[in-house]
């Protein structure tokens, strides 16, 4: 792949797709089309969802030496299960009779099983019969989808720099309400623990995976929107906070003049809060994404060390903004019960009491089908 990546290159890569077969037009169908001329979509961190058998994977406090038990596991699903049941707020202007988000993006699952269980449990009375995971071999965590929708075109992609490759693949789905494509990139980049310089590498080369299928699909099929999603463990605004060249830069003139001088445009993404979003300071092919934590989300999506952090995205391109097809209609952080706990922070779930939630809160995402 030299040329295009130079020193990045692909690597083989788990993909477990689980499309579920059995259908009732009397449920599913009925409700993925309810209030059709509206798609919502969430993106969670559910913190670390091990399911109850250890395969050798799991982090210490999930194995059964440490009190993880299949019992454990059954009810946190369930908790996420009746969680994901409270999303939607009936005040929410424009979307009360919706119940349930049409997609899900969960970030920290152990492997397809945690997607079925928490689809057969409780969920698939909501329509949800649709579902995707990937990740890496040996990993213990992947990432995956819930749908109301049949998902369509699903692709994983991973890459690795020099010895090293990214934890976690980016994970594409489409799918196609009311007949209008939507293609999702669900993500979850490297964190930041351990050395700096290497784990902002592995994110801006993550980065770099999101920027070719940006580039990819807008030569294919122009005009398909495309949101990318998840965890990316970098801030709106990283360039700032850490005065380094991050994979998130703002559409700022210094920012800009770094980027172009590094020689490395396509390991960042752009962040505009312009609707439709603008690259002003950036080369005229660089696309630019419209993030809605510039201005209209406040505080966070997950607290650290006494601070918000606004590192769980969706980043959306300039089509939904051109008064075509599905449009942006809004962003939400849930920071209401059960997600937060009586001090106003995330829930978090601590495995040696089987209490709490998760560490992040989810984040909604609103469209609108201009054409109905």
């Amino acid at each position: 792949m030299k040329g295009v990546f130079g020193r990045v290159k692909f690597v083989l890569l788990v993909f477990i797709l689980a499309g579920c077969g059995a259908f009732s037009a009397d449920t599913g169908q009925k409700e993925a089309g309810e209030e059709s001329a509206f798609f919502i979509t969430a993106g969670w961190n559910v913190q670390s969802l091990f399911d109850g058998q250890e395969d050798g994977n799991e982090y210490a406090e999930y194995l059964e030496k440490a009190g993880w038990t299949e019992e454990k596991y059954l009810a946190r699903i369930n908790v996420i299960s009746q969680a994901v049941l409270q999303m939607i707020q009936p005040d929410k202007a424009g979307f009360s009779k919706k119940q349930v988000p049409d997609l899900i993006g969960f970030v920290e699952l152990e492997n397809t099983r945690v997607l079925e269980d928490l689809a057969g449990l409780t969920l698939s009375k909501h329509g949800y019969y649709w579902t995707a995971f990937a990740s890496l071999p040996g990993s213990s965590l992947g990432i995956g989808f819930l749908s109301r929708y049949p998902l369509k075109d699903i692709k994983a992609h991973s890459i690795t720099i020099g010895k090293e490759t990214a934890p976690r693949p980016v994970l594409e789905v489409r799918v196609e309400p009311q007949g209008k494509p939507l293609v999702f990139l669900l993500c979850h980049w490297k964190s930041k623990l351990g050395d700096e310089n290497a784990t902002e590498a592995l994110r801006r080369s993550s980065a770099r995976v999101v920027q070719r299928r940006l580039r990819e699909l807008k030569e294919a099929e122009a005009g398909t929107p495309v949101i990318i999603m998840g965890d990316l463990n970098e801030n709106h605004d990283e360039f700032f906070r850490q005065s380094i060249l991050s994979a998130l830069l703002p559409d700022n003139p210094e920012a800009a003049a770094l980027a172009i001088g590094s020689g490395n445009l396509d390991e960042h993404l752009v962040l505009s809060g312009k609707k439709p979003p603008l690259a002003r300071y950036f080369p005229d092919d660089v696309p630019a994404l419209y993030s809605p934590w510039y201005g209209e989300l406040s505080a966070g999506s997950y607290y650290y060390r006494g601070n918000w952090e606004t590192i769980d995205h969706f980043l959306l391109s300039d089509s939904l903004f051109d008064g075509s097809g599905w449009e942006y209609s809004g962003c939400q952080v849930l920071n209401h019960a059960p997600f937060i706990s009586a001090r106003g922070n995330p829930d978090t779930y601590i495995p040696q009491y089987g209490r709490g939630l998760s560490d992040h809160l989810p984040l909604l995402l609103y469209l609108n089908d201009s054409g109905s």
